[in-house]
């Protein structure tokens, strides 16, 4: 998330839980039916490394690691081709070349895990968004992300393909049975590959941190893009690796919806043990693709079909996750409400450095609202959410490595719109009731609230160890500053506030035929980890529920 990437963004392509979850679902329902003979093919010879029990077992003892045998790699290899048939005929992408294949063990698989941890660029950016995430309060202070994530990682990868290299990754640990789901999903993503070149498609946010009025615009116009098309990638290849689950029922997304519904509840990630420890903030993030991604491609395919399910949403992908959310409102060329933000930089950059900044969105506020309130408060909440924005600054005196990496450093202002004012107002009580939990030391300056601005905002002032957060409601509108000195704070809400004028909220611009043209949009909060995860392959949590949802369909 360096500074233009949300937490959704860092669950990519291939991301771990949620596949995971979504095989075990398929799986399950295929399980009392034998799968057709496999033709030959290259044997593959497995290693040794050390084990784990396989998905669904994660609740029993542990068993000894296996690996399969150079006669089943033989059959998985073979089996590439047939599997790649199959998702083509599936989706209507078709076949334009081979797809290289790969087994590789524990060892291989924890080097890759290491080496984007270390080096890729949406680690980087993560890893440095640590502190903007620990300041909204969505990670504990004290929380430990990179080895965490690490063993999530671990934990959950089955496979992934990986687009530089055009290669599908086996594992050499996992059974053969089980990982022919896992290549309906990975091949599938080679079909995009082949059709949309994943390299270039999926990666629309700038890497720069932009300091300047043109620079945020600029981010906030392309950021959301990273975060939908990542859940257009996942959704199809879940869908595709779902059907190939039910298809000895004879059964399918398409001609039994319902199956969806059981699915998504299956996906929790509570078998496994590092993903059922794992902050409210990085399981949201690391399932939302392949939840509402899955949930986006089977409406867009039941109310206009294949094509545009498949090769339409990779040629016309949405721009936004609210779109994800809500395909009908994309499939109309409709956008989401995103509020403005004029120029700030004269008030901030004599005391900060522009460090982050990116929309608040609807999945990030349903995390936000869960977390600080429950879940009712995230139920009631949500559906009155009518965008939001942040911009994070550090303060320049901060010039040590010890400095930069404290929350203490850092400002943070945040602007969230509602369809009405009594959501703004339960939202900004719900807000302030959550200072607790981030600031050891939270009092109400009830001297600084009195001598606030004599408009029709209102305002309340909190002292903290980390210096004021004041937060101003205007009728729909709640802005929040932390950090900021109090007339610096108050500054800032005047002219955004201000710049949000009266009547309905201004709308973001898209730059696709169709779309109403206006505000640029931004990305949400939670779009760092989206991509991340979905970067780093197929989840084991989907896998798990595709495996329970397909025995439970068979079973019906």
């Amino acid at each position: 998330m360096n500074g233009q990437q949300t937490w959704a963004s860092w669950v990519k392509r291939g991301g771990l839980g949620a596949i995971a979850l979504c095989l075990a679902a398929a799986m399950a329902l295929t399980a009392q039916q034998s799968p057709a003979p496999a033709p030959q093919g290259p044997a593959t010879p497995g290693a040794q490394s050390g084990g784990s029990s396989s998905p669904g077992q994660h609740g029993e003892t542990a068993k000894p690691e296996t690996h399969i045998t150079p006669e089943q790699a033989k059959e998985l290899f073979a089996l590439v081709d047939q599997i790649l048939q199959f998702s083509s005929e599936e989706t209507g992408l078709p076949v334009k070349g081979p797809v290289k294949r790969k087994l590789i063990t524990r060892a291989d698989v924890e080097k890759y895990l290491k080496a984007k941890l270390d080096d890729d660029q949406d680690s980087k950016r993560m890893q440095q968004d640590e502190i903007v995430l620990k300041k909204f309060g969505l990670l504990d202070r004290d929380f430990a992300l990179k080895p965490f994530m690490l063993a999530l990682l671990k934990e959950q990868i089955e496979a992934f393909y990986d687009s530089k290299s055009k290669t599908v990754n086996l594992l050499d640990w996992v059974d053969a049975d089980e990982q022919k789901p896992v290549l309906a999903h990975e091949l599938t993503h080679a079909l995009q590959d082949q059709h949309s070149n994943l390299e270039k498609w999926d990666d629309q946010t700038p890497d720069e941190v932009s300091t300047d009025a043109s620079g945020d615009q600029d981010h906030l116009a392309r950021d959301e893009m990273d975060t939908a098309r990542d859940a257009v990638a996942e959704g199809q290849a879940t869908a595709v690796m779902i059907d190939y689950m039910l298809k000895p029922s004879g059964k399918s997304l398409v001609k039994n919806p319902e199956i969806l519904d059981f699915w998504k509840d299956q996906m929790t990630g509570s078998d496994s043990p590092v993903m059922s420890r794992a902050p409210l903030l990085l399981s949201e993030s690391m399932l939302f693709p392949y939840k509402e991604g899955v949930s986006f491609e089977q409406d867009v395919w039941m109310d206009e079909g294949r094509t545009p399910a498949f090769a339409g949403t990779l040629d016309r992908p949405p721009t936004s996750s609210w779109e994800i959310i809500n395909p009908r409102a994309y499939e109309k060329h409709e956008i989401p409400a995103i509020p403005l933000l004029p120029n700030i930089h004269p008030l901030v950059d004599p005391l900060y450095r522009p460090y982050d900044i990116g929309q608040v969105g609807q999945l990030d506020l349903h995390i936000i609202a869960e977390l600080f309130g429950g879940d009712q408060a995230a139920r009631d909440l949500t559906p009155a959410w009518n965008g939001g924005l942040y911009w994070a600054g550090q303060l320049r005196s901060a010039t040590t490595p010890a400095a930069q990496d404290s929350t203490k450093s850092l400002a943070i202002f945040y602007l969230s719109a509602w369809k009405n004012a009594e959501s703004a107002q339960d939202f900004a009580k719900l807000y302030a009731d959550s200072l607790g939990r981030k600031y050891t030391s939270v009092k109400l300056d009830k001297t600084a609230a009195g001598a606030a601005p004599s408009d029709d905002s209102e305002e309340q002032v909190y002292s903290t160890e980390e210096g004021p957060v004041v937060i101003t409601v205007r009728d729909r509108l709640v802005f929040v500053a932390e950090s900021f000195p109090v007339g610096l704070a108050r500054k800032l809400a005047a002219l955004i506030l201000d710049a949000q004028g009266v009547g309905d909220m201004r709308t973001a611009r898209l730059d696709r035929p169709g779309a109403i043209v206006d505000q640029p949009a931004a990305e949400p909060l939670s779009a760092g980890f989206v991509r991340f995860f979905e970067s780093c392959g197929v989840m084991r949590a989907a896998v798990d529920a595709g495996m329970k949802t397909a025995q439970e369909g068979a079973l019906r």
